[in-house]
This record gives C-alpha cells, structure tokens and sequence, in this order.
C-alpha cells in the first residue's frame, strides 16, 4: 500500500521539509510512548498509585492518542488529496477533449464561418452600427458578458454596456438573447424527434 504521506504537502524544492515533518511528529509521540514505557520497566515500581507512575502512563496515553490522531488525519488528507487530483485529472481530460471537439467543429465549418461572419457584418452596418458598436456586438455574440468585453477591449464596463444598450436601440432589439436569436433563427435545422 502506498504511504499515505507520500503525497501530503508536496512542495516543488528539494529538501520537501513538509514531506518529512509528517511522519517526524507522529515518530516524536511515539517515541514519547516507547520512553515512558521504557522508564516505568526500568523504574520497576513498588506500586502503580505512585504520582510518578500516574505521571508516566498519563504521558505514554496522551502521546499515543496525538500519534494515532495525527498519523489518522494525515491519512485521511492524502487520500483526500489523491481523490481530489483524480478529479482534476478527470476534468481536465474532459475539458481538453472539449476543446479539440470545439476545435475540430471550427475548422470544418470554417468556410461557412467566414461567410457567416461577414452577413453579420453586412446586417450590423445596416443597422448603421458605429465600428466600437459593431466590436461590442461580435463579442455579445460570441458569447462574453459585459465584464469579458470591458476586460477584452480595454475599456470600462460601464462603456460596453453603454455600446450594448445603443446595439439594442438601433437594431430594435430587446437584448443579447434576442440578438443571438435574429442571426442564429433559420441556421440550425429543425429538431427531429
């Protein structure tokens, strides 16, 4: 079985001090506990009520107690760890097979896209849209919000939906799901069922 430690605080240098002082505090108390044992053997008590054998049974139990709980909560830490980095890994493959999927879509509708894009365009000077206003549409359509813009294009928020608002005015349209709608109705085929 894989030490459970083994990958509790990683750290990227060398010396992977945190790796060591995991196990290190659990060896310390139970070192405590194998020393009181040890003492009270040697002491060879006349009687167990003495307070210097209370004393020493009272540390060897504290200290396996901390041992046990500390090595237990390391345990479940790495193996926490472990499940989470799996996840990770499960995510990230899913995500980058969505992206070459999304990838490959683009590069075979390129063509169509490119047309596409410039009937967008055609529509967008129609509407007698100025060059920021027709920027500010694209990316509406493409999906950012008016933050994505803002940070995109350099400008403030407050600006971008100030452009978005005279899109809407001059187009007559009632917002960015309708704007989507006016150039997306017609494309996609009809849902068979």
């Amino acid at each position: 079985m894989d030490d459970p430690t083994e990958d509790a605080f990683p750290t990227d240098d060398a010396s992977h001090e945190p790796r060591r002082l995991v196990p290190l505090l659990a060896v310390v108390m139970l070192f405590a506990v194998v020393s009181g044992v040890a003492d009270l053997i040697l002491d060879r008590p006349q009687t167990w009520r003495s307070w210097h054998v209370v004393f020493e049974v009272a540390v060897v139990v504290v200290s396996l107690g901390f041992a046990v709980v500390l090595w237990m909560g390391w345990w479940r830490t790495a193996s926490a760890l472990r499940g989470t980095r799996a996840a990770l890994a499960a995510t990230t493959r899913s995500l980058q097979e969505r992206q070459a999927e999304q990838a490959a879509w683009q590069r075979a509708a390129e063509g169509e896209c490119a047309g596409f894009g410039r009937a967008v365009d055609d529509q967008l000077m129609a509407w007698e849209l100025t060059p920021t206003e027709r920027e500010v549409a694209f990316l509406l359509l493409q999906g950012l919000g008016h933050k994505q813009i803002a940070a995109r294009t350099g400008r403030s928020e407050r600006t971008v939906r100030q452009h978005a608002v005279s899109v809407y005015r001059k187009s007559g349209i009632d917002g960015r799901a309708e704007l989507s709608a006016f150039f997306l109705q017609g494309l996609l085929p009809a849902r068979r069922e």
